[in-house]
């Protein structure tokens, strides 16, 4: 049957919907095929309509269209053409759109063999068309394939939309997860030292040294955020032990070493990274290379990498302050402690990795007030 005659294009409503502003290419090497295809296209509705009878010019349009970010919403392609097969054309073109992407092709041909059909719609195609074709059934074709086209953009949009929500909700809960770690350990510093930010230069300190070793940059930025949350477990030290003016006795001593129980269990079950490391710090940062540490007397690298960085920190950050029962030591005397317990408390290549930090940090401590000439070291 010939095809339907058609009208003049209709003048386009005001109010067209999205798949009417559709960007469709035709692609046909019959010049009568693409004229035909394209005055019903605009009969219905549908004004930004390319046309070509060459498939190797409709590839290259489709590309430059693709890659300036305006990509077609449909491709109408006849299957036997000169130079490149419509198969192939469907090919190209399918896999060129981003896999989030949906682009629905309409094969249009006069081959009524189901070989052809099937392998259309193998190489990518939606739906299959014979000619002659008639304008009621482009119409109803073209308009569902496009409104499918709408959705699913409608869906990818909506779907982006919830994982930008997803991604701000996550990070505003990691933001108010980690504001109550950081208060925890202010919580637990603040019943302990009187010069405040001890967890935090103990924090700063061990990301240093953490470079130095070679520890990975994420895994430095946990240990800068965990490290701070060494003691935690002193919230569950009486007051009358921990802010002692004195010398611990060795019952109190032992107390005093419940801490690091303490702190790991409060850390414990952890489900991320960051609480993870942090657990471990708080149990093993009190372990000795020589195996003289506590809790569980541990000795060389059976103590985990991140407890021998947060030993070293801890302890020179400690004897370099004022504590109740202490007075702050010079920092010549403190670095030169660290070096006596090379090998001994501290792994040899911690300690070398802090003299390294100093040496590339001078001012490092210039802010600390200068010791007490009434007090001594101790």
């Amino acid at each position: 049957m010939p095809p339907e005659p058609v009208t003049e294009a209709e003048p386009e409503a005001a109010s067209a919907s999205p798949a009417e502003r559709a960007r469709i290419l035709v692609v046909d090497d019959e010049l009568a095929n693409t004229v035909l295809l394209t005055r019903i296209l605009h009969a219905v509705g549908y004004r930004d309509v390319v046309a070509t009878n060459d498939p190797r010019e409709a590839w290259e349009t489709f590309a430059s269209a693709l890659a300036a970010g305006r990509p077609f919403d449909l491709l109408c392609t006849d299957l036997h053409m000169p130079g490149m097969g419509g198969l192939e054309l469907i090919e190209r073109v399918v896999g060129a759109v981003p896999r989030d992407d949906f682009l629905p092709v309409l094969v249009l041909t006069a081959d009524l063999q189901p070989e052809a059909e099937r392998e259309a719609l193998a190489r990518g195609a939606q739906d299959f068309v014979t000619k002659p074709f008639r304008r009621e059934q482009i119409r109803l074709r073209v308009g569902n394939l496009l409104r499918t086209r709408h959705l699913h953009l409608r869906l990818r949009d909506h779907a982006e939309h919830l994982e930008e929500l997803v991604r701000e909700r996550t990070i505003e809960l990691e933001a108010a997860r980690l504001d109550a770690l950081e208060r925890l350990a202010a919580a637990a510093e603040y019943r302990d030292h009187a010069t405040g930010r001890h967890a935090q230069r103990v924090g700063l300190l061990s990301a240093l040294i953490a470079e130095r070793v070679g520890v990975p940059p994420d895994e430095v930025e946990l240990l800068r955020r965990a490290a701070p949350l060494h003691d935690v477990g002193k919230i569950g030290i009486p007051d009358h032990i921990l802010l002692k003016p004195g010398r611990l006795t060795r019952e109190e001593f032992a107390e005093m070493q419940r801490h690091v129980g303490v702190g790991a269990q409060l850390l414990s079950q952890g489900r991320s990274q960051l609480i993870v490391m942090a657990e471990c710090i708080a149990a093993y940062h009190h372990e000795r290379w020589d195996g003289s540490g506590y809790p569980r007397g541990l000795r060389g690298d059976e103590i985990p990498l991140v407890g021998q960085i947060v030993a070293v920190a801890d302890v020179f950050d400690t004897l370099v302050h004022e504590r109740p029962y202490k007075r702050a030591w010079p920092v010549e005397e403190a670095v030169a402690e660290v070096r006596r317990q090379r090998g001994r408390w501290f792994a040899p290549r911690m300690v070398d990795a802090f003299l390294e930090v100093l040496a590339d940090h001078p001012d490092l401590f210039a802010d600390l007030p200068p010791p007490d000439p009434a007090g001594e070291p101790g």
